[in-house]
């Protein structure tokens, strides 16, 4: 009995399918919790609806803190279902240290440090970012397994990108330092700051707080700024066509079609015949073949 609502919970928790009503309910609860909550830090930080509604403020966090504690305990138990986790100490533990079990638990963990810690200065602080909660989305929208799909496929040309754009900005730094020193020993005292004016430059944001006086420091500034118009361009350009390659990628998986043998009646069926009632096969019979 205990086994197989181990394995229910973990189909519930971490498998979503389309025919599974408890799956979408979970998914829909979570996910409606969790805007809730981005939506409740940010009106907390209003002075006025924070003394009217502090009980209410408050219950929505113990509220919110049980949910997410309680969905967090039964993704730990129940993980072990999992191949990559079958140990049932060490697998918890390599289960524990994954991206998005991180994620859930930095989601709770604010509310229970000052408790444990009742001296801690930095506790509100700490508090602070339950904002965190909004990044437990990352489980259950589409579009950000695409975004990781993308930057995955994509991270060496990024971070090639990302080389160029440190190397012309130390290079900038250091020229400009020594260009408008002498003229600007203030805003130009070392080539940190002057780093500092070669980042809003490149990036033409032009903040205005810092800018060369001396005739070959403003050359360099309109060499750097007609630069920086192609080097910021170049990423958003990967991206793109990074995600162009990744959607027209999963159009072409959707159209393939799977086989496998029924385990009741026999027959060699596809996965576009298991929307039909006459095969019964049960969701986790269906995860065992796919997998």
């Amino acid at each position: 009995m205990l086994p197989k609502l181990k394995r229910r919970l973990f189909l519930i928790l971490e498998v979503w399918t389309i025919h599974d009503s408890f799956s979408k309910i979970f998914d829909f609860f979570i996910i409606t919790l969790i805007v809730l909550n981005v939506i409740a830090v940010s009106l907390a930080t209003v002075a006025d609806l924070r003394q009217r509604y502090y009980v209410l403020f408050q219950n929505f966090e113990y509220f919110s803190i049980a949910a997410f504690s309680i969905e967090y305990l039964l993704r730990l138990w129940s993980c072990t279902i999992d191949e990559h986790y079958k140990h049932p100490l060490w697998g918890r533990i390599k289960y524990m240290f994954t991206p998005l079990a991180l994620i859930d638990l930095m989601a709770v963990l604010p509310f229970y440090l000052p408790m444990m810690i009742p001296d801690m200065r930095a506790a509100r602080l700490f508090r602070l970012i339950r904002f965190l909660r909004f990044f437990k989305l990352t489980r259950y929208l589409k579009s950000f397994n695409l975004i990781k799909s993308v930057l995955n496929n994509k991270k060496e040309e990024l971070i090639m990108t990302l080389g160029m754009v440190i190397i012309l900005l130390f290079f900038s730094g250091s020229i400009i330092y020594f260009l408008e020193n002498e003229a600007q020993p203030e805003q130009f005292a070392n080539i940190p700051l002057a780093i500092w004016w070669a980042v809003v430059t490149l990036t033409t944001v032009g903040y205005g707080d810092v800018y060369p006086i001396t005739p070959w420091g403003r050359l360099l500034g309109a060499v750097l700024a007609i630069t920086g118009i192609g080097i910021i361009a170049l990423p958003a350009g990967i991206i793109a066509s990074g995600f162009a390659e990744v959607i027209e990628e999963r159009k072409a998986q959707k159209y393939q079609v799977t086989t496998f043998i029924c385990p009741h009646c026999g027959k060699m069926i596809n996965s576009n015949d298991l929307k039909h009632a006459r095969h019964r096969i049960k969701k986790e019979e269906i995860i065992e073949e796919w997998d």
